[in-house]
């Protein structure tokens, strides 16, 4: 101002009616005290809402951890089973493949036994077959030998009573000859 007082060269009185002057030092103070006092409740706020935050965060971290473990627990006996359960099928799949092959030999072993068996039968058959034709080639073959002997007997029968009655008649006949009354 003093240079521009200096270059217009002459004197300028100026009178201002104005208020008395405000102090701004006190206004800064207030507000700077509010400011703080703002701050500090809002550091507080923050703080809280930190800590209540940390505080769940740590919760669920816990829960988390826990079921993290429990799931690696899990993970591990399962896969502890599987093991036991693979190890297991292996051992079912060998017995398996023993079995069939113990049934492939008992197969093999008991079809040539019946194959045997049957040739046997068939054989056993055809001896049946020929002991039968030859039974009843006997039995006619006796069936007519017992009606010759029938025949013959009657035959035979027919002649002793034909001798026997000549024999009675030469003996009446000697008899009556020789003189003899018996008979």
């Amino acid at each position: 101002m003093n240079a521009l007082r200096g270059q217009v060269g002459g004197e300028i009185s100026v009178e201002m009616d104005a208020a008395p002057g405000v102090d701004l030092t006190k206004i800064l103070a207030e507000m700077r005290e509010q400011y703080e006092s703002l701050a500090e409740k809002n550091r507080r706020d923050a703080e809280q809402w930190f800590f209540s935050k940390t505080e769940e965060l740590n919760r669920e971290v816990a829960i988390n951890t826990e079921q993290l473990q429990s799931g690696k627990t899990e993970i591990t006996e399962l896969r502890r089973t599987i093991q036991s359960l693979e190890i297991d099928l292996q051992s079912q799949l060998s017995t398996k493949a023993a079995l069939e092959g113990t049934l492939a030999d008992t197969e093999a072993r008991y079809g040539t036994q019946l194959a045997q068996l049957q040739v046997l039968i068939t054989s056993v058959e055809e001896q049946l077959s020929e002991l039968r034709c030859d039974m009843e080639r006997q039995n006619h073959e006796y069936r007519v030998l017992l009606d010759v002997k029938c025949r013959l007997e009657q035959e035979i029968a027919t002649y002793r009573r034909l001798l026997e009655g000549e024999d009675a008649q030469c003996v009446r006949g000697f008899a009556g000859r020789v003189g003899w009354a018996g008979g």
